[in-house]
Formats: C-alpha cells, structure tokens, sequence
C-alpha cells in the first residue's frame, strides 16, 4: 500500500535562522510542510508534488558573487510561491527587478502600511512587522505590484497576481510579527488552496502501517533514556509490532533523580514492553575521570555508550534493524542550504551503530517537530507529565557538571535539581517554562552555618521561556520561589551553600550551559 499523499508546502532554505520555524507556522495551520536547501534540483521539488513554496531568508546579498539561488525552472512551475527577506529579494533580482544596499538596514520591530489584499486580506491596513534587512527592492519585476510600504521599504510586500508570486520582506513567521500567522494562512490556503490535511490521528495510523510495511516479520531494537523521543519512538514501534521490538535502557549515572527506577517503570510495567537493562554508570564515570572540556566529555561518552549499546544489542541475537528517535530539525541541519551550521556543541547519539552492526535505521519520527512528537505521546498512551517533560541534554548530567565530573559531584546536582522542579511544579511554573535545571559549578564559596564556616559548592539555576528554543529568554520566576528553592536546597543537600540565578537570554548565550 502507498503511503497516503498529503498537500505539501515546501521551504527552500537558503541559510535562515527561522527555516525551520517557517516549516512549524505552516504545519500549525494543518498542512504537512518540508524544508530543502534552497539549490534543490527541481526535478527533486517537483516530484514532492508541493502545493505551494516558500523561499527562506538568509545571510547573503543577492547580488553578491556566489550567492545561493534555487533552479531556475522554479519561476515558470507555475507553484505559488512565497519568498520572505532574502526570498522577496530572490524574486526581484531573478526576475527582472533591481536590489541595491538599503540607505538605511532595518533590524526589528517595524511598522508597514498593507493593502488588505493577497496575504493582507483580512487585517487592518497597519500592521507591526519584524524586519532584519539590510537590502532593498529598488525597481520591481514586470508584472509585480507593491502590497505593503515602511517607513524604510518602499516594497514591503509585492505580488504578482497573475502568477501567484508574493515577497514580503518581513519575517511573518516570527511571534514579533503578530499577525504572521494570519499572512502565512492566506498563502497557504487562499493562494496555494490548501485544505489542511496533516493531523496526528492521521499520522499515527500512517505510520504503524509503515512500520509494519518496512520491519515485516524482523526484529527491533530501540535505545531508551527516559526522554520523549526515545520514549515516543518505543511506544509507537511497539504498537505497530508488538514484542518484536526490545529496548535497551543504559543506565550511564549521568540521569535525573531516580530517572531509571522511572523508565523502567513505565516500560516493563505500564506499557509491557520487553527492556534490557544495564548498569553502566563505573564505565561512564571512569571514562571521565580528569575530563573538564565539555567537547571531550560528549566524545568520551558517546564512545562508551555505542560500545556498551552494541554489546547489548548483540546479546538478543538476530536484530535487524536499530531505531532512533530522531526528529526534524535533525533532518534538516544534516541537509543545510550551505552545508551544515557551526558546531554549538556535539550530539550524543547512538552514530556509527547501523553500520557497525549491519543494522538497518528506523526513524520513525523523523517528520516531526518537538511539539508534535508530544501530541503523539499522548495519543500513545504516554501520561502528561512525561509527554511534556522538558529536554534533557544526549550526555546527561556531565554537561551540567561544569568541570570534572565525579559520581559525587553528580548526586549533588541530582539532589539540588530535583528539588528545584519539584517547587516549580508544586507552583505552577513547570509548565510555563520550555526547560528548567540546575547547574553544578567548579566552584566553592565561603558560607556561615550555624555559626560555622563552611566551603562548599555552588549550584545556577537555570529556567526559559521559547517556542521553538532557536531563541530564548530567561523566565522571570517570583522571588518568593526562588528564595524557597534557594532556601531547600541550601538546607537539604548537605555540600551547596550558595544558590544563583542566570538571567542571560540566547543569542547571546545558549540554553545549556555546556
């Protein structure tokens, strides 16, 4: 049976920061939605039969020598499309028109005048804008018309209506753009005449009937860690073939406050599948003994785990294929428009498994964004509070440890991060943060303790706000609950007598801390 054809938007990326979450804007409004690099061969585009395209922003000028450009075949597909910042500028310099360097760049929040027209139809004739240009349309294409002006743009926005082209040199798919939202869904379904199609009930029975389709008759093994993917991925293979799948659960030491009691738990007991355990945590910590580079912390540790995952693996006999939770956004950095982006850090990853093992690669969440990855766990059984646990780093706690990570040291920070999230549930504030943790410094301060002296550590509490976590900024907590967990952990984990908290925002910081 072929799997079911569903309306498609295709993201051309050409090195945007927000290609991805253009792909998220567009899925909200039920159409299932892909991104490629933006030099993708037509032939490639065509065959994915997309209703529509949207061209991405990005770093380049188009008129720069080398500038990345989609093929050229795209103009006359007669596919509606969508170019947005650099994608508005693609459209007027392949076209006919004329962009220069703008007398003045516009980076932020703006204010654009719109014909209620187009992706206008709808909203007021004013609308707040996020712009981050420094280009501008200076002449348009024949055939193009100007939709929307600032103060800055004279082409804000432009149309060619005969032919189904629109640019806006905004960016609608961004939370600064109030009514993006609102644009994005007259593209989508007023110009590109989409239904909206893509929904998880849909999805979740697709994909049993694929997976069945690819495993037949084989056998399945999955690395579990107590995380959503890892969990979701499990739980949806199961359903689809039942015991023929084994999990295997590492306990490396590195893990959250009775993390594995949790996992297995769950799987053994409450969804009956089969788990192999093993205990692991003297050969992980062993091979970071000494180590303080975050960098050689996540090699050490994926060395150790593909070792003691594929001793594992082995000892269940004929296994044919491996699964992974991987999601989208993976997909798409291992496709970049201009190569894949700079290293920030190195995933923890079962890498190199398939291939060792002569294994063949199930991914069966490879079309799906975090949130839609928990919308599935719960139609698969999976309770809320695991659904929407926040995420927690491949290396686990080594990467919170600052400095060396010693088996000491990490129960320190089991303990103080324990406690934190058991006050931000107990206030409500679980929920309303996208990740929250603690961070153990290599550190020590001078505290007083019952008229003593003390030295002992220092643990950074960490809690942010995001949609997409490309960007973030730090939750503004009440001091009444920072001073209880301050207050908690100071008095119940014997060994931190100070507690801060990080106020720093990504750019210019990240999420983790290492």
């Amino acid at each position: 049976m072929a799997p079911p054809k569903h309306e498609r938007i295709l993201v051309l990326d050409f090195g945007a920061q927000y290609a991805q979450l253009i792909a998220r804007r567009v899925r909200e409004l039920g159409v299932l939605s892909e991104v490629l690099p933006g030099t993708t061969p037509f032939g490639e585009i065509e065959a994915l039969e997309p209703r529509g395209i949207i061209l991405s922003g990005g770093p380049e000028s188009v008129y720069a020598t080398g500038a990345p450009r989609p093929d050229p075949a795209l103009w006359d597909s007669g596919v509606p499309i969508l170019g947005i910042c650099y994608g508005l500028q693609l459209l007027v310099q392949e076209l006919g028109g004329e962009v220069l360097p703008s007398d003045q760049r516009e980076f932020g929040p703006a204010e654009i005048e719109a014909l209620p027209e187009s992706i206008f139809r709808g909203l007021a004739p004013s609308q707040p804008v996020w712009m981050s240009h420094g280009d501008r349309a200076r002449t348009l294409p024949p055939g193009f018309r100007a939709l929307a002006r600032s103060a800055n743009a004279p082409f804000a926005a432009i149309e060619h209506p005969g032919r189904r082209l629109v640019g806006v040199q905004f960016h609608p798919e961004v939370a600064h753009t109030p009514n993006g939202t609102a644009m994005l869904r007259n593209f989508v379904r007023e110009i590109c005449g989409c239904a909206g199609d893509w929904n998880m009930g849909d999805f979740l029975g697709e994909q049993v009937d694929r997976i069945r389709q690819s495993v037949g008759e084989e056998r399945v093994v999955a690395g579990i860690s107590g995380g959503v993917d890892s969990s979701v991925a499990a739980l949806l293979i199961h359903r689809a073939i039942g015991e023929r799948l084994t999990c295997v659960f590492v306990d490396t030491g590195l893990l959250r406050w009775r993390e594995g009691e949790q996992v297995m738990g769950d799987f053994r007991d409450r969804f009956q599948i089969p788990v192999r355990a093993r205990q692991a945590a003297p050969e992980f910590l062993a091979a970071l003994a000494g180590v303080s580079d975050p960098e050689e912390k996540r090699r050490r540790i994926g060395a150790v785990f593909v070792r003691v995952f594929e001793e594992e693996a082995r000892a269940l006999g004929d296994v044919r294929w491996l699964a992974q939770g991987t999601l989208y956004p993976d997909v798409i950095e291992s496709r970049a428009a201009r190569g894949p982006s700079h290293t920030i850090k190195t995933h923890h990853n079962v890498g190199g498994l398939p291939e060792r093992m002569n294994l063949k690669l199930l991914e069966p969440l490879r079309l799906l964004f975090k949130d839609e990855v928990r919308a599935l766990g719960i139609q698969l059984g999976l309770d809320e509070q695991l659904a929407a646990r926040h995420p927690f780093p491949g290396p686990g706690l080594a990467v919170r440890v600052l400095g060396e990570v010693t088996a000491e040291r990490c129960d320190l920070l089991r303990r103080a991060d324990a406690l934190f999230l058991e006050e931000l549930r107990a206030a409500g504030w679980y929920d309303r943060c996208a990740q929250a943790f603690a961070v153990l410094l290599p550190i020590r301060t001078v505290g007083v303790m019952g008229d003593a002296r003390t030295y002992e550590s220092v643990v950074a509490l960490r809690a942010v706000d995001s949609r997409d976590f490309m960007t973030a900024d730090w939750t503004r907590l009440p001091e009444a609950l920072l001073a209880r967990v301050s207050t908690r952990i100071v008095n119940e984990v014997r060994g931190i007598n100070r507690v801060v908290y990080d106020v720093t925002s990504k750019p210019p910081g990240t999420i983790e801390w290492e």
